[in-house]
């Protein structure tokens, strides 16, 4: 009796070792989801992966293969220079929808030619300026590698949330009564948890990190 016991146990712990190993699951289907935003993945190189898209690797083309066409335009806000950005309405990171911008690396003479060589400049929210490409520009574009990504998504997240999924910060940083950043270095990421507006994921290569970081240093900084 002891023996079929002892048999009965062990094919049980042979069945169910799988389930006991493999990732918990992030939906009801009971498989674990993956390209969730907070799956990041850190590369000893210094980069890092964000839902297929590796910084500074993956070019604007990938995210377009990834996410769909998207809308790709060289966007500049009052006094500073011009960036060219690919972006996307509706997109799903694992299972969390919402908008998400690609912004290339791309150097700063190549973006004023392109600039001067725009089929259309029309202004945005803010006085920020949106200048289509012109054709001769978008094979150029599509080619340049990804530098940063901005995801805002569309379901409300607060405190509780960010540190139950990204875990502690860093830093935090607030920039105005009701805008404060979480600061996540070592996976490149800056979130803003803002009471009177969407809240903004930012990724980076966390060996760029200082990108983020440095605006926020600054008197008066903005998201």
């Amino acid at each position: 009796m002891k023996l079929f016991f002892a048999v009965l146990a062990l094919i049980i712990a042979i069945l169910f070792a799988p389930m006991l190993l493999s990732p918990a699951p992030d939906n009801q289907s009971g498989k674990a989801v993956e390209g969730l935003p907070w799956q990041i993945e850190v590369r000893p190189d210094g980069s890092s992966r964000v839902s297929g898209l590796t910084m500074g690797a993956s070019s604007m083309n990938d995210a377009r293969t990834r996410f769909g066409e998207g809308e790709i335009a060289l966007v500049a806000a009052p006094g500073e220079a011009a960036s060219l950005e690919l972006y996307f309405q509706d997109v799903t990171l694992g299972a969390v929808s919402g908008k998400l911008i690609a912004t290339a690396e791309i150097a700063a003479d190549t973006l004023a030619a392109m600039r001067q060589r725009s089929a259309k400049t029309e202004y945005m929210q803010s006085s920020t300026k949106k200048s289509l490409l012109a054709d001769q520009d978008l094979v150029a574009a599509y080619a340049a590698p990804i530098r940063a990504i901005a995801f805002v998504p569309s379901i409300n997240l607060d405190e509780a949330m960010i540190v139950q999924r990204f875990g502690q910060p860093a830093e935090r940083i607030r920039t105005s009564a009701q805008a404060e950043h979480f600061l996540y270095p070592d996976r490149g990421l800056d979130i803003t948890l803002d009471s009177e507006s969407k809240e903004l994921l930012q990724y980076v290569a966390p060996r760029d990190f200082v990108r983020l970081h440095e605006p926020l240093k600054s008197p008066g900084a903005k998201q």
